[in-house]
């Protein structure tokens, strides 16, 4: 759709058995999508098939790719590398790893290994040259970052500590820091809430930006009938500043984590909007000072998350939904002013930020 919530337009595909797409990367140009197809099943599981495709926004024409030496029924596309390489993750003995390949699927080189933990999250550093992720493992619940070349050499342990989850490695745009979202997964084993780092990607060393685990981290929304949920991570605007999600003082959502049974969902929340409170907000930090600049306000308190800055940094997308209600899709000023809704989905049934595309040729 355009920026003015015009040109809605949803894409459908008739494929048998896929009952799930989600977008990949974006080509150079942005005519050329990437999409991710699923079958029936517990995807995080990594034994449901998946199938990637090459997908014209123009034409609509569809064509399977990375179908030649398939490794895995788990593939799941990361990123485009330079030469028009393909990063994949593949789920092999439940351990998700990295590996580089053409579009078709051969001349497959290993980026991670067995026994360096499921690895996801990546992000490509500006100059094309280094990789940023996390690796869950070895132990439980213990998330690291990393970075390493396109090849896995040279792999720099950026955060690790068995107390804490590391997770999201978005690059700044001048290549000197990856951002990522510190959760005490011990005492919040929902990972509800997090503080936000940067750090050297050359070394181990970061620096804590917030306090008070206030970034809202696993976000959830929805109802029993009708919920979702996925991981909010902060990203950074053109200029080096970093839009993020701070809770307000008390806020309570209303899936709380359910500590008390096995997760065999990966959702194992329950609906309890009589004990929700407050919501969030959209913040602009600077990390070289500390200032923060508070985007949004709700009268009365609603859940804003996923803030995503346009590629000239003067717009910002975001997701907004009420408790218990689905997400909408949201736009501002990139100081928060000028707020409008763009659409909230098919049949009012929630919709998701994705990407800032390119405008017509």
């Amino acid at each position: 759709m355009n920026e003015d919530g015009a040109g809605l337009r949803f894409l459908e595909f008739d494929v048998p058995n896929q009952v799930s797409w989600q977008p990949g990367p974006l080509f150079p140009g942005g005519r050329t999508l990437i999409v991710f197809s699923l079958e029936s099943g517990k995807a995080w599981e990594g034994n449901v098939r998946t199938r990637l495709w090459l997908y014209d926004l123009r034409t609509g024409s569809l064509k399977a790719i990375a179908e030649k030496q398939r490794l895995a029924p788990f593939y799941s596309p990361c990123l485009l590398l330079p030469g028009g390489r393909l990063l994949v993750q593949a789920v092999i003995d439940r351990e998700g790893r990295l590996f580089s390949m053409d579009l078709d699927g051969t001349g497959r080189q290993e980026v991670t290994r067995a026994g360096q933990g499921f690895t996801y999250g990546v992000n490509l550093s500006p100059d094309g040259s280094r990789l940023a992720f996390h690796a869950a493992g070895p132990r439980p619940h213990s998330y690291r970052v990393f970075t390493s070349n396109l090849d896995g050499s040279d792999r720099v342990l950026v955060a690790g500590h068995p107390d804490h989850l590391y997770f999201g490695v978005p690059w700044s745009p001048d290549g000197k820091w990856v951002l990522f979202q510190d959760c005490l997964h011990k005492d919040d084993p929902g990972h509800d809430w997090s503080d936000l780092c940067v750090g050297d990607p050359g070394r181990t060393f970061h620096q804590v930006l917030t306090r008070g685990q206030s970034q809202w981290f696993a976000a959830a929304w929805g109802t029993p009938e009708n919920h979702g949920s996925g991981s909010n991570v902060a990203q950074w605007t053109p200029e080096g500043r970093i839009l993020y999600t701070r809770k307000l003082p008390g806020a309570r959502t209303a899936f709380p984590f359910n500590r008390t049974r096995p997760d065999t969902d990966h959702f194992n929340r329950d609906y309890r909007p009589e004990e929700a409170r407050g919501g969030t907000e959209i913040c602009l930090l600077d990390p070289r000072n500390g200032s923060v600049i508070q985007l949004t306000n709700n009268q009365p308190a609603q859940w804003d998350w996923a803030p995503l800055a346009s590629p000239d940094g003067a717009r910002i997308l975001f997701q907004r939904a009420k408790t218990g209600g689905y997400p909408a899709i949201w736009i501002m000023d990139a100081q928060g002013g000028n707020q409008r809704k763009l659409t909230d989905g098919w049949n009012g049934q929630g919709a998701f930020v994705s990407r800032w595309l390119p405008g017509p040729a």
